[in-house]
């Protein structure tokens, strides 16, 4: 399970994120409906950017190894304004 901490002026939000839910976030990401409507929209803002074309055969295998590593911190940030944000396995 993924934990996502997030501080901010004094109040504490933990929001546990199961891998299943990553898993269907990794079907919809790789989407090929979806990879057109995120490219429109950036064309739109006239940025040079193009979101890749994510293949579910690739991206399977890294999500089934995330559960072997609990407990390994993804991203840990703080702010000068106080904000603290932690991804946790």
């Amino acid at each position: 399970m993924l934990k996502v901490r997030v501080k901010v002026n004094d109040r504490k939000f933990s929001i546990p994120v199961p891998y299943a839910v990553l898993n269907l976030a990794s079907l919809i990401i790789t989407s090929k409906r979806v990879n057109r409507f995120i490219n429109k929209a950036i064309e739109k803002d006239d940025s040079k950017f193009i979101f890749p074309d994510i293949d579910r055969k690739d991206l399977k295998p890294f999500l089934h190894e995330l559960s072997r590593y609990k407990g390994l911190v993804l991203v840990e940030t703080r702010l000068k304004d106080g904000t603290e944000v932690e991804v946790k396995l």
